[in-house]
């Protein structure tokens, strides 16, 4: 079942995955989905007070390897409507505001999703100094076809989520399209190679698979989640900008391939012990990579993690992905399985006795 694919040509796991609505702080759909695929495979399964979904394999005595990749994703937050009926929202995550308009959402109420339409003003109603202006966050508006504030209520409450409807499909070949693979890719990766170590008789490292909350405003899961667990060594799995691209300077973004093989990151928030393995067991079975230069901590739950505790000796494997944080990123899913591969070798690596202290 790890592999196989829907008739979407997604792997089963991923496209329920992507297809759960989950914006930040409300990942129920999400943990459904790892609940469903991963809780029989684990040695322990337990969740935690800010939504983590936590997966252990014991082991045989080797240091504790944790894996963290985020299911929480961009979204929306409804915080008022007017006389009219049509709802306004503030962001949940970081948002191009170039990309709300015009768009459909699913609010996710108490009694289900909700469809509406993000609405703002029509160019034609524009003057030329508007045209030139890009809208501001209160000049946009949900419309659910009512027509009064009470109608409104009736339907919807202040505080409810709401996401993008856009769902999975393949561009061509292996190139798939969705929202939110940021970073429902980084948490198949997670749990599917955990999976996948599960069927492996002579493991030695103790590995703690993480579907982590609330990363999209502030890696708040994995800081909870790597202070509970007090792993040695960590993987966190994220997606990266694909730079292959029109607009797109190398000479200030790097150089990066969508189907050029996993990102692994190098810089203070990376052991280079860490870093070092990471590469050689890229290497080891053959998989490409591309090494990423992070100046400073970097954007991902990894910067929580390495502050865990004692501190922990992280690595960052990022997927090439192009149009992060709109409704139309884009990845190869190549690249995704790769991604997998990686992980289960990286923990087949680790020796009982192995230190990552430096």
């Amino acid at each position: 079942m790890s592999k196989k694919p829907s008739s979407s040509g997604y792997p089963e796991f991923l496209k329920e995955l992507l297809d759960a609505k989950s914006p930040t702080g409300h990942e129920f759909a999400a943990q459904a989905v790892i609940d469903r695929y991963v809780k029989d495979s684990a040695d322990s399964y337990n969740k935690d007070t800010l939504g983590n979904r936590i997966a252990e394999l014991k082991g045989k005595g080797g240091p504790t390897l944790m894996f963290a990749g985020h299911i929480d994703e961009i979204g929306l937050i409804i915080s008022h409507i007017d006389d009219k009926g049509f709802l306004y929202f503030e962001f949940l995550g970081g948002h191009d505001h170039v990309i709300p308009s015009g768009r459909r959402v699913h609010i996710l109420t108490r009694n289900g999703p909700v469809l509406g339409v993000t609405g703002k003003r029509a160019v034609h109603l524009l003057s030329p100094e508007d045209r030139k202006r890009v809208p501001e966050r209160h000049d946009m508006w949900i419309d659910i076809g009512v027509n009064n504030r009470t109608d409104a209520l009736n339907i919807v409450r202040i505080g409810d989520p709401a996401i993008y409807s856009d769902g999975p499909e393949i561009l061509r070949g292996s190139i798939g399209v969705a929202r939110a693979f940021d970073d429902k890719a980084g948490a198949y990766v997670c749990m599917e190679a955990f999976r996948r170590l599960a069927k492996q008789k002579d493991l030695i490292a103790r590995v703690v698979s993480v579907a982590t909350t609330q990363e999209e405003i502030g890696t708040r899961g994995a800081q909870v989640a790597a202070q509970g667990i007090n792993p040695q060594v960590s993987i966190t799995v994220d997606v990266g900008h694909a730079t292959d691209h029109p607009d797109a300077d190398n000479r200030k973004f790097g150089k990066f391939t969508l189907s050029g093989g996993p990102i692994i990151s190098r810089g203070p928030n990376i052991s280079p012990l860490v870093f070092d393995q990471m590469v050689a067991a890229a290497e080891s079975v053959g998989i490409p990579y591309q090494v990423a230069a992070e100046s400073r901590p970097t954007g991902t739950d990894a910067r929580a993690i390495q502050m865990a505790n004692g501190g922990v000796a992280c690595g960052l494997v990022s997927i090439p992905l192009r149009y992060m944080h709109t409704p139309g990123e884009v990845v190869d899913l190549a690249v995704v399985e790769q991604c997998v591969q990686l992980l289960v070798e990286f923990a087949c690596q680790v020796k009982k006795n192995q230190s990552y202290t430096w």
